[in-house]
């Protein structure tokens, strides 16, 4: 017996914003679905998640989908905000002076640090009254932001006229058969994600001086501006030449323009001139020539017996410690390193966060007590033994590891809350020197789209946990959100407290990355929250061309993710 399907002219969606599940006219629009269920939020709705995708709201429906609907609110939301601002910052700029350019350089706590070609140091006050009152005008008008794919090779030719050439650099090498172009207007560009639906879903923009440039602050930082004088002290900051944060960034932009990779189109273009081994050499380099001096600038504090190195997750505090303790070594010190991993408390004993969630990054997930009787007991020349502590059983063992200072001895201590009063508050500061260690991103897609350090961060988790702690790419994204919410509260507000900041993030490492992160994310099953973000990685890191890692030493802060380091963890 034959059987026929039946052709239907209709398609199913189910609502989660308004839990209605209603079928719809194929070809129907977010914006008609959205309309129709009267779905209304806190805030203008800009978005929607599809099948747990990310999509704007002209996008039309074909087969039958879950959906909900999003506004600023949502993390997603937030940055397609963000990007739709500096489109129209970028519009600005162009509007006003035809023959600049606005390159955004990377993020700060602000906001993001821009600065503009053509006028450079000139940039002043009155400039930017202006290009904020012209992006007054552009928001204003409710100019569509529009998203057209066109074929690659015409999307280059676009790019060209509009003398974005290492967008032409990127494309050329990114292999893809259409590429999307926006256009704002007589403007075109091309921002890495969605944008609202137009100019006029923009409530706040606000940009101020910084250093050289211009702040392009966040939304949700432009009543904290008014408000609060921490935020006003650290714009303040850049007539100082701006905060250690900032200055670090600022100096490997400089380091990036020198070796002429500041790009992901020139690093594609290095990759297949075959010319990447060199790169690798120099970018470890530099991370070995910092580190020394670093140990040189301990050296001169007579009195130090205790380094504390801090820093975010996935920073390569580990290593980075290790290679510190081989550089005082050759300067006649002994050095003593614990890892402040090995003094969490057992997971039974471990606090939560709002969410139910184990809050490893809280200070109280560290046994306080243990550590400093070691700590002291240490310092007082007396032998201990360090616990080492299991991830995948959660709980504190014996380790063997037997430990003593002597009089030349200099103890090292790695952990997320190494800088955290709290951590030694009976220990003078003038025996400590403090170091924060972070991942900050330098290089850039390209001039309007820099790299998050965040993202980075993220994938040398993914890797990192899946190796070394039996975690899944789903379960790490979910954590994710909590572990940037614990940095920000407990790590970042003492990076500036530091004696110095070390960057260690490798120009060349998301080439090598992407190799092991592609398959851990891809395996992110459709059905789950966590979807979303593994295909936002996924897209991300198709901008890059595979690098192998045969030319990555055993000592790279990059092999404590990959393995392959000769350092014992």
């Amino acid at each position: 017996m034959e059987i026929t399907k039946k052709k239907t002219n209709t398609v199913e969606i189910i609502c989660k914003n308004t839990n209605i599940t209603k079928e719809y006219p194929l070809g129907t629009s977010l914006y008609e679905i959205c309309a129709d269920q009267n779905v209304r939020l806190s805030e203008r709705i800009i978005a929607a998640k599809v099948n747990n995708k990310l999509r704007e709201l002209d996008y039309e429906v074909f087969k039958p989908k879950i959906i909900e609907f999003i506004t600023i609110e949502d993390s997603t939301g937030h940055s397609m905000y963000m990007r739709s601002i500096l489109f129209i910052l970028f519009k600005a700029v162009r509007d006003l002076y035809p023959q600049a350019s606005l390159h955004i350089e990377h993020s700060l706590p602000l906001g993001f640090y821009c600065e503009i070609q053509a006028l450079g140091e000139d940039l002043n006050i009155e400039h930017i009254e202006a290009i904020q009152n012209r992006a007054h005008e552009i928001i204003a008008l409710d100019l569509p932001f529009e998203r057209k794919q066109i074929l690659t090779p015409d999307a280059i030719e676009v790019y060209k006229k509009n003398r974005l050439f290492e967008k032409v650099a990127l494309f050329e090498t990114r292999n893809e058969l259409y590429t999307s172009v926006y256009t704002l207007d007589n403007v075109a560009n091309y921002f890495y994600g969605y944008l609202v639906p137009s100019t006029g879903y923009i409530k706040e923009f606000y940009i101020t001086k910084y250093f050289n440039g211009l702040l392009a602050l966040l939304p949700k930082k432009f009543k904290e501006l008014k408000q609060n004088t921490n935020s006003k002290s650290f714009i303040k900051e850049s007539e100082n030449g701006g905060s250690k944060l900032f200055k670090i960034f600022q100096e490997h932009k400089d380091w990036l323009d020198i070796l002429g990779v500041p790009y992901v189109g020139t690093l594609n273009k290095v990759i297949e001139y075959k010319a990447i081994g060199q790169i690798i050499k120099i970018a470890e380099a530099l991370h070995e020539k910092k580190i020394a001096k670093i140990a040189d600038e301990i050296n001169l504090q007579k009195d130090c017996k205790l380094v504390l190195i801090s820093g975010p997750s996935s920073s390569g505090k580990t290593t980075f410690c290790k290679r510190l303790g081989v550089q005082l070594q050759v300067l006649g010190y002994k050095t003593v390193e614990i890892s402040l991993d090995n003094y969490f408390l057992d997971r039974e004993f471990t606090p939560k966060d709002i969410h139910g969630d184990y809050d490893f990054e809280s200070i109280d997930t560290i046994d306080i007590p243990f550590f400093n009787q070691q700590l002291l007991a240490l310092l007082n020349n007396e032998e201990i033994e360090s616990p080492e502590f299991d991830f995948i059983s959660g709980k504190k063992k014996n380790s063997g590891k037997m430990l003593k200072m002597d009089p030349k001895s200099i103890l090292i201590i790695e952990g997320i809350h190494a800088l955290t009063p709290k951590l030694t508050l009976d220990i003078q500061n003038k025996f400590k020197y403090k170091i924060f260690v972070s991942a900050l991103t330098h290089i850039a897609i390209d001039t309007q789209n820099p790299i998050q350090s965040t993202d980075n961060r993220l994938i040398r988790r993914i890797i990192r946990d899946h190796q070394y702690r039996g975690y899944s790419a789903k379960e790490t994204i979910r954590r994710w959100k909590s572990v940037r919410t614990g940095e920000n509260k407990n790590i970042f507000p003492y990076q500036e407290n530091a004696d110095i900041m070390f960057n260690s993030a490798l120009l060349f490492e998301l080439g090598v990355l992407k190799q092991y992160a592609e398959p851990l994310l891809r395996a992110v099953p459709e059905n789950c929250d966590e979807y979303m973000e593994a295909g936002r990685l996924l897209k991300f890191l198709s901008y890059f061309l595979p690098i192998e890692e045969k030319e990555i030493p055993p000592t790279s802060i990059l092999r404590e993710f990959l393995g392959g380091s000769s350092f014992m963890y």
